[in-house]
């Protein structure tokens, strides 16, 4: 059994910059694991007894710090897709990339695992995107993995209804919401392991695709702006029968 966990590097600071096409400066920039990521390498390590687990993300090279990170909590190899040519992805283009290298590199995959959410964009598209391009089943909005039998795993994924368990047969793509835990940290043997793991890189021509990033997207970001806040007047309360009375009065306006 082999597992693949798709990762993300994210700006770890509120101080935003922007390249001439408006789409995020990511070199350069201060980054970290995506929070959600850490959740799908958590589920990912806990069956490892099950598979072998290779982490893959697309970016500058600077990202092989968060594969190092990855390696270090328990995943046996990086792998990075870095080129120019993917530069200004949009979330379609960057799905078909990962699919692509998935086809190319990795087709004997069984299982699948992405953060639903990546923090700098919040699209929840991505990791859907994968599933769509290798034709596979995928199961979104999961807190935890249970039963695993090698063919075949269980998820229990939060509903606008509360919680539900679905059982998805390999291959699969599974998208990890936050769990109801702290993700494990990585442990000395981890670390040194990682300090000297071989990162692999592949460019658009070891994975066979000619055209990615800005070219091969077909949404763009016309403006980016940061949003001004009007907070509008305040209103105190003396206490909670105050509170109270004050939102019975907002509800009858």
């Amino acid at each position: 059994m082999k597992i693949l966990v798709c990762v993300k590097q994210v700006p770890d600071t509120t101080d935003i910059k922007w390249t001439e096409n408006n789409t995020m400066q990511r070199e350069g920039v201060e980054s970290i694991l995506n929070p959600y990521d850490a959740y799908a390498i958590d589920e990912a390590v806990k069956l490892k007894e099950f598979a072998g687990i290779s982490v893959i993300t697309m970016g500058p090279l600077q990202a092989k710090e968060i594969l190092r990170y990855a390696i270090s909590l328990g995943c046996d190899e990086g792998v990075l897709l870095s080129d120019k040519k993917f530069a200004g992805a949009d979330t379609y283009a960057t799905g078909k990339t990962l699919a692509t290298a998935i086809k190319s590199k990795f087709s004997d995959f069984d299982l699948i695992l992405c953060g639903q959410f990546a923090i700098d964009g919040d699209t929840a598209q991505t990791g859907p995107s994968i599933a769509a391009q290798l034709d596979i089943p995928q199961v979104t909005f999961v807190k935890k993995l249970e039963r695993c039998d090698g063919k075949s795993i269980y998820a229990v994924r939060e509903t606008e209804d509360g919680l539900e368990t679905v059982k998805v047969e390999f291959p699969a793509l599974i998208c990890m919401l936050k769990g109801d835990f702290d993700p494990k940290r990585p442990k000395i043997n981890g670390i040194k392991k990682a300090q000297f793991a071989d990162i692999k890189v592949l460019s658009a021509y070891d994975i066979g695709l000619e055209t990615a990033g800005i070219k091969a997207s077909p949404t763009y970001v016309s403006k980016a702006f940061r949003p001004e806040h009007d907070r509008g007047e305040c209103t105190y309360c003396n206490d909670v029968k105050d509170f109270a009375q004050k939102i019975r009065e907002y509800a009858n306006e």
